[in-house]
């Protein structure tokens, strides 16, 4: 598993950030072990720091994602196996933590927060190297499950070199592309040029316009006035990005570019835009209502096995007190040993009861997981196809735009409305009307 961590404070926002049930499928509060106030996760981690007040403490709280390698289902059990030893290893045994459970994109991961003060010394807790100390720890898991070894934990020069920042991620998300199909893009062009004309030239063609940033740097400016640093999407140093590329100061600066791109912006070009980015949304709308259908009908399921565990719990607690006799029955039970027997019995069989409905219930989210998966994965194909019409959208309009010359914009709708209706017709199996309602 992947256990990273982090000092911090803020106890509200993280309790909100833990709580979205938004931005994930299901949000389960497994465990407030340590608080006095075991209500709700807000008021735990607002106790915390109510107690670090008689410190100078401002980091009281830390906080650990643990993640499972995709694809690999992992119980409860296993889950709190790695935090338990996630909590030696860092000297916080014993200390009030909560635990809250995520499901999202078929997957389920972990986040531990524990309280870093020492109510008996009033003072925190140090962590030293605990970034280390966790990646050691998450390389142990992998051997021990024999899970795939992720390439940075062999060599941290084989890291993936698509990995993307949350302001690169929501960047993308604004430009309605996948952010690791969009550095592939911007790196490939760069690999396949060698001077600053060549590269100008593959990133036009890809619908992206090199400019002159504020601070003298090498920008992109898309169609939608996205500005994307070069060095930073293409993976490079910002010196060898003016090596290469020499002096941007020749550039149209990004105010100048977006000036050209409205200029040329023509009302066909716009309505093209618009109908393509409508036919994209279709497809999304379609899809968010069948997740939507499948969330609300797993979160049912769950709550309907609940219920059904608390009358069956009701029951079973009757029939095991029923078991002692009252009156001098009862006083002859208990002085020949038979109470004490009897108690005993109904103590194992409450605990296999107990662990028989976390059975049940771990049954029911791992059916619930798979099915999510086999869903996720339709998702996965979706944005692929999604991104790439996304793509060869940014392209179309580059090409409608076209700064450098001046081409007949209705010749060029035309053919690329053409080309871009074939591609519709290749897809249209996945493309479902915007009416379309799934049965589920």
């Amino acid at each position: 598993m992947i256990l990273k961590g982090s000092q911090r404070g803020g106890a509200m926002q993280l309790a909100r950030h833990l709580m979205n049930a938004e931005e994930n499928e299901h949000v389960e509060v497994y465990e407030l072990r340590g608080f006095a106030s075991e209500a709700s996760l807000s008021n735990a981690l607002q106790e915390v720091v109510a107690i670090s007040k008689g410190t100078q403490c401002q980091q009281m709280l830390f906080s650990l994602s643990v993640n499972p390698p995709v694809g690999e289902a992992v119980s409860i059990a296993e889950f709190k196996v790695a935090i338990e030893r996630a909590e030696a290893t860092l000297g916080l045994s014993d200390q009030p933590r909560a635990i809250v459970f995520h499901e999202k994109e078929g997957r389920r991961h972990a986040h531990v927060v524990w309280s870093r003060i020492d109510t008996d010394e009033i003072k925190a807790i140090n962590l030293p190297h605990f970034k280390l100390k966790l990646k050691d720890l998450s390389k142990d898991l992998y051997l021990e499950h024999s899970w795939t070894l992720p390439d940075g934990f062999k060599d941290k020069s084989l890291r993936d070199p698509m990995t993307f920042s949350r302001e690169e991620w929501q960047q993308a998300k604004r430009a309605k592309q996948d952010p690791k199909q969009l550095k592939a893009m911007f790196k490939e062009c760069w690999e396949a040029s060698d001077n600053r004309t060549s590269f100008r030239s593959a990133l036009e063609e890809k619908g992206f316009f090199l400019s002159r940033g504020d601070r003298r740097g090498f920008v992109a400016v898309d169609y939608r006035g996205e500005v994307y640093a070069i060095a930073r999407w293409s993976g490079q140093k910002v010196k060898d990005v003016k090596t290469k590329l020499g002096d941007p100061s020749s550039l149209p600066s990004v105010e100048e570019t977006k000036a050209q791109i409205a200029e040329r912006m023509t009302g066909l070009i716009k309505r093209y835009i618009r109908d393509a980015e409508t036919a994209l949304e279709t497809k999304e709308v379609a899809f968010d209502l069948k997740q939507a259908q499948i969330k609300e009908r797993h979160c049912a399921a769950r709550q309907k096995l609940i219920e059904k565990q608390a009358e069956r719990w009701a029951d079973e607690t009757v029939a095991r007190a029923s078991r002692f006799r009252t009156g001098i029955a009862g006083v002859w039970d208990w002085l020949t040993g038979k109470s004490k027997a009897i108690a005993k019995q109904n103590e194992e069989e409450a605990y296999q009861a107990i662990k028989r409905d976390d059975e049940e219930r771990e049954e029911q989210r791992q059916a619930q997981l798979e099915e999510r998966r086999e869903l996720h994965a339709e998702l996965l194909e979706l944005k692929a196809k999604h991104s790439d019409e996304v793509a060869a959208l940014n392209a179309d309009v580059a090409s409608y735009l076209d700064l450098g010359g001046d081409h007949d914009q209705q010749h060029v709708v035309d053919h690329h409305h053409d080309k871009n209706l074939n591609r519709t017709n290749r897809h249209q199996d996945h493309q479902p009307d915007r009416g379309d309602v799934y049965e589920l």
